[in-house]
């Protein structure tokens, strides 16, 4: 799959701080945890900060965006598999591997490349015994705080 440049970015608040949405071909490629250096608009980008906002609101569960992740077809089974986590649940690298038909590893790193973290919920994909990493800003108390947002994993609350 060829990889587009984004052809435009939008600056999206989020209770972490401003973040860059950044859309091509008319779809969702990345978000980065930080403003882009130059914000422009596009429909897709506006649907996008308003279903975010939504989803930091606690009103919406799942998005409805059209999206196209960087990576390789197993980066992009991966995506998939994420993207097939409900709302407020959490599922492993492991299980998430034995359905790929591969070992957690690589599905740890192909969940750490997400180039579209929350809205590809890479923060429901756990250890076997414990949290795992987080390679978006704020590391593992980021993805404390998005799962505490979805009220998943209850023993953090």
């Amino acid at each position: 799959m060829a990889q587009q440049s984004p052809a435009a970015a939008m600056a999206v608040d989020s209770p972490f701080g401003p973040l860059s949405v950044c859309e091509a071909d008319g779809a969702i490629v990345a978000i980065d945890w930080r403003a882009p250096e130059r914000s422009r608009e596009t429909a897709t980008l506006r649907r996008a900060a308003e279903q975010l906002a939504a989803y930091f609101a606690k009103e919406l569960q799942e998005f409805d965006l059209p999206l196209r992740p960087k990576g390789d077809e197993f980066q992009q089974s991966v995506c998939q598999a994420m993207l097939a986590i409900p709302y407020g649940a959490t599922t492993t690298y492991g299980e998430i591997a034995a359905k790929l038909d591969t070992y957690g590893q690589p599905v740890g790193n192909a969940c750490g490349a997400n180039s579209i973290p929350i809205i590809i919920p890479c923060h429901r994909v756990l250890a076997a015994n414990g949290l795992g990493g987080y390679s978006g800003e704020g590391g593992v108390e980021r993805k404390i705080e998005l799962l505490k947002l979805e009220d998943g994993f209850p023993y953090l609350l």
